[in-house]
């Protein structure tokens, strides 16, 4: 094990979050930044939202239920309960452990989807997610930018489309509006990068990461 990462986990607690739409591919970025950093000595654990734990992922399976009609209120208070749940249970005991927690989702896709999106009013939803999340924010935020049209239309995105990935092209374009939005409010956490090739933006993720970070120049 890398003797600085030994050091390093002991003074430093780490949360990184994805973001993006459908089919920008932060999934899979995620769980490359997690294998790389385990890989090199870190202790990392990667988790989603909604999901991470038993609750959650019940919840996951309601909201993404494309045999289901939800009204936004309930689509946002069912996200809020599984944040609750899942940042009570997993989030925060991993980073009392000094561990690096990955998460594919968190704050920033509630007020992108049921924001700006579903058009539920905004200071509810940062009073709400204020609440469920223990007022943990993201030590940094990586956005993946795609325009809807292309992302929906990736690979397997075509065939086995959920509720929300079912929803109109023009609700996908107000998401996407509402990340650009939050990634220019908060630009000091939200870093954006444009999901095209997947090796070049590992890399570009793994450089960020190092440098802004971890502080290290040797990873």
């Amino acid at each position: 094990m890398n003797k600085n990462a030994k050091k390093w986990k002991t003074n430093k607690n780490i949360f990184i979050t994805f973001e993006g739409g459908e089919g920008a591919g932060k999934t899979t970025q995620a769980i490359l930044l997690t294998r790389y950093l385990k890989r090199i000595g870190y202790q990392v654990i990667f988790t989603r939202e909604p999901g991470g734990e038993t609750l959650s992922n019940l919840i996951r399976n309601i909201v993404l239920n494309k045999s289901l009609k939800i009204c936004a209120l309930s689509e946002l208070l069912l996200y809020e309960a599984a944040r609750a749940q899942h940042t009570k249970d997993i989030i925060l005991p991993a980073l009392k452990a000094k561990q690096i927690v990955i998460c594919d989702r968190f704050i920033d896709s509630t007020i992108a989807y049921q924001g700006y999106g579903r058009g539920t009013n905004l200071k509810l939803i940062n009073q709400l997610n204020k609440i469920t999340s223990y007022r943990l924010k993201p030590t940094i935020t990586i956005y993946l930018d795609i325009v809807p049209s292309i992302g929906l239309n990736r690979g397997i995105k075509q065939l086995h489309k959920d509720r929300i990935e079912n929803s109109s092209i023009q609700f996908h374009n107000k998401v996407r509006n509402g990340y650009l939005i939050q990634a220019k409010k908060y630009s000091s956490r939200i870093f954006f990068i444009k999901a095209n090739n997947l090796r070049k933006t590992q890399m570009l993720i793994r450089l960020m990461i190092k440098k802004l970070i971890l502080n290290k120049r040797d990873i």
